[in-house]
């Protein structure tokens, strides 16, 4: 069984900094991808960032320049660095695993595993 479990989320002010992180059991990320899905009430759900294997990332336009992936296999830990925050970075952050788990892309409906997330709010 996959479990992922997100933890690092919290209140900041515009312009401030977050690190979140998924720790997986059942599910190995020197082999697998992740990705980092947001959803805020009346906002569209939105795959801010994916990580595949071989370290690959990519990244949702909102927040290239802002956010960056990375992982550190030993530990099974993937982070993500979110710099720059902004008001309308506010959702609940989940990270999920689609089923074959080779790509990570940008499409939300790919991922059919999902951890149950952890609230970020950026206020003014």
């Amino acid at each position: 069984q996959v479990q992922l479990v997100e933890s690092g989320g919290g209140s900041e002010l515009t312009g401030g900094s977050l690190r979140l992180s998924c720790a997986a059991s059942g599910y190995s990320y020197q082999s697998k991808c992740m990705g980092w899905i947001r959803q805020d009430p009346g906002k569209e759900r939105e795959v801010v960032a994916g990580i595949d294997s071989d370290g690959t990332t990519r990244y949702a336009d909102s927040v290239k320049g802002r956010f960056t992936l990375s992982k550190d296999n030993a530990k099974n830990i993937v982070y993500l660095q979110m710099n720059s925050l902004k008001p309308e970075d506010t959702a609940m952050y989940y990270c999920a695993a689609p089923y074959n788990g080779r790509w990570c892309g940008l499409i939300w409906r790919e991922y059919n595993q999902w951890g149950r997330g952890t609230q970020v709010t950026v206020s003014s």
